[in-house]
C-alpha cells in the first residue's frame, strides 16, 4: 500500500508540473501518468492520479466550462483504465495505448465543445469545421502522448531494473555474510 501510494503521488506531482509549466499547446504528461498509474497501480488509485493532478493544476490553471472539463477529466479517467491493459508493458501495446487515448481525447473533448460551447454551428458542418480547426493540437497531443508514454514507461522500467539489481545484491550479500 505503501509503495502504491508514493508511486501515485509521483506521477500526480509530475502530470500537475507538466501543465503548470511552459509547454506546447497539448503537450502534458497527464495522459502518460494516467496510464501508467493504470499499468502499475490498483484501479481506484490509477483513476485518481490522473483526476488528482488535472484538479491541483486547475486551482492554479484556473477552471474552465464544466461540460467540457468534465469530459477531459473523464478521457484522463479513461486513459487510466486503458493503462491496465498494459501490465504485461509490452511496446506495441504501449504504442497502441497512447494512440488510443490521443484519439479519445481529441474526439471526446472536441465533440464536447462544439456540444456546449457557441463557437460552432449545432450542423453537421459546424462539428467538421470543430474537428478540422482542432487537427493541429491533435498533432500536439500525439507527440506530447507518445513522448511522455516513452519517457514515463522506460523511467518505469529502469527503476524496476534498478530495484531487482539492488534486491538481487542484498540477497547475495545476506547468503555470503551466514
Amino acid at each position: 500500500m505503501k509503495r502504491n501510494l508514493v508511486v501515485a503521488l509521483v506521477l500526480i506531482v509530475v502530470a500537475a508540473a507538466g501543465r503548470l509549466v511552459p509547454h506546447v499547446w497539448n503537450v502534458a504528461p497527464v495522459a502518460a501518468a494516467a496510464m501508467l498509474a493504470g499499468a502499475v497501480l490498483p484501479r481506484r488509485y490509477a483513476v485518481g492520479v490522473p483526476l488528482i493532478a488535472m484538479f491541483a493544476s486547475d486551482l492554479v490553471i484556473g477552471f474552465y466550462a464544466a461540460p467540457v472539463m468534465l469530459t477531459v477529466y473523464g478521457c484522463f479517467a479513461v486513459s487510466a483504465l486503458i493503462g491496465s491493459w498494459l501490465k504485461d508493458m509490452k511496446p506495441t501495446k504501449i504504442l497502441t495505448a497512447s494512440l488510443a487515448s490521443s484519439t479519445l481525447f481529441f474526439l471526446a473533448s472536441n465533440f464536447s465543445v462544439w456540444a456546449t460551447a457557441d463557437w460552432y454551428p449545432k450542423t453537421w458542418a459546424g462539428l467538421e469545421l470543430c474537428y478540422t480547426l482542432a487537427i493541429p493540437f491533435f498533432r500536439n497531443t500525439v507527440a506530447g502522448d507518445m513522448i511522455f508514454t516513452g519517457v514515463l514507461f522506460g523511467a518505469w522500467a529502469l527503476v524496476r531494473q534498478g530495484v531487482a539489481y539492488l534486491e538481487n545484491n542484498r540477497a547475495l550479500t545476506d547468503q555470503t555474510i551466514s
